[in-house]
């Protein structure tokens, strides 16, 4: 096996546990149970002990769905990635909102903006008709009461014009933060979470900006997410993700933000708990290890 496709090593788990903010478990290869169940117990190894796996198409929204209800670690979050803006039917809406009632689905999304497909897929969605989406899933988060996971990829200021002219729902995440020091400064100022990956981690000049940031947000808006099965962190850029790698970009982002990394850890779930109120969710109404023969 070359080395780009061993796994990471599953890290040491830090302190009371570590939430996953953002996930795609169906992506990870994990949509048969028993698959499902060695990707949870993997991240159980690791002290991970919640994640929010967030849908990308209908299909998958319908999945996370499910997932969610087999599983006391796994919560969802359901929408179509603004990418997919296309397939936003009536037919999809309904289907979409149907989902935001069911237990354990914790937000909407991911939906916003995405300005660097544009110019590299041809199935990929014009900006105009991602804003007209975007603003669909703000409706539907305020309607809901649920936070809104934001996708910004080269996007940054028509998000917020967006979020500004349809008023942001009262909890907004910005997944997978991409920006520098000004966009960090305006979600905090809006009291909006920031949502740190791998890319925080990594070393390249790229990201020099994403870290500046990234060291500055204040701690009572920090959430930390995989993002999996993409963006791996350093130093195993390039390698499987999975939610159990979670620790590791924890404690790379605690030595940037000169903390201990039991505390970033802490603050960072603490903040995962809040954001998705995930203690006021109801047990799973299945066992996934039941389902998959364990």
């Amino acid at each position: 096996m070359s080395k780009g496709r061993v796994p990471p090593p599953v890290p040491e788990p830090l302190g009371p546990g570590v939430v996953d903010a953002h996930t795609h478990l169906d992506a990870c290869g994990a949509r048969e149970p028993a698959v499902l169940a060695q990707v949870l117990d993997r991240a159980t190894a690791a002290g991970v002990e919640a994640m929010v796996t967030t849908a990308d198409d209908l299909d998958s929204a319908r999945w996370a769905a499910w997932a969610a209800g087999t599983d006391p670690r796994v919560f969802a979050a359901v929408g179509l990635h603004p990418t997919r803006s296309n397939d936003l039917t009536d037919d999809a809406r309904k289907a979409i909102e149907e989902l935001t009632a069911l237990p354990r689905v914790v937000a909407v999304g991911e939906s916003g903006m995405d300005d660097y497909w544009t110019t590299r897929r041809e199935d990929c969605a014009p900006l105009d008709v991602q804003r007209e989406a975007f603003a669909w899933h703000i409706d539907l988060a305020k309607r809901t009461g649920l936070p809104l996971v934001v996708h910004d990829r080269d996007a940054h200021d028509a998000i917020v014009d967006v979020l500004t002219a349809e008023g942001a729902p009262p909890v907004t995440v910005f997944h997978c933060f991409s920006g520098g020091p000004e966009l960090a400064r305006r979600c905090a100022d809006e009291g909006w979470f920031t949502s740190l990956s791998g890319t925080a981690t990594f070393r390249n000049a790229n990201a020099a900006e994403l870290r500046r940031a990234a060291a500055g947000m204040p701690d009572e808006l920090v959430l930390v997410e995989t993002d999996a099965p993409f963006l791996t962190p350093h130093p195993y850029r390039g390698r499987p993700n999975e939610p159990y790698v979670v620790p590791h970009t924890v404690r790379d982002l605690a030595e940037l933000r000169d903390v201990p990394a039991e505390r970033l850890a802490q603050i960072s779930a603490d903040n995962g708990r809040r954001a998705f109120r995930l203690a006021e969710q109801p047990q799973p109404s299945r066992s996934v290890a039941r389902e998959s023969g364990q």
